[in-house]
C-alpha cells in the first residue's frame, strides 16, 4: 500500500495520497520497532531458558 500510494502521488500530485504514503511510513516504523523489541524479548527469553 505504501508503494501504491507513492506511485499515485508522484503520477498525479494528489497531497491524500502523499498523506497517506507519510502514515503508512510511520506505521511501518513503529511497526518494525514492535518486531525488534518482540525478537529481542525472545531472545532473552531463549537465553534464560538454558
Amino acid at each position: 500500500m505504501r508503494d501504491f500510494s507513492w506511485k499515485y502521488f508522484t503520477l498525479t500530485g494528489d497531497v491524500e495520497s502523499f498523506m497517506l504514503y507519510k502514515e503508512m511510513d510511520q506505521y511501518g516504523s513503529s511497526a518494525d520497532s514492535e518486531a525488534v523489541m518482540d525478537a529481542e524479548d525472545e531472545w532473552a527469553s531463549a537465553d534464560d531458558r538454558q
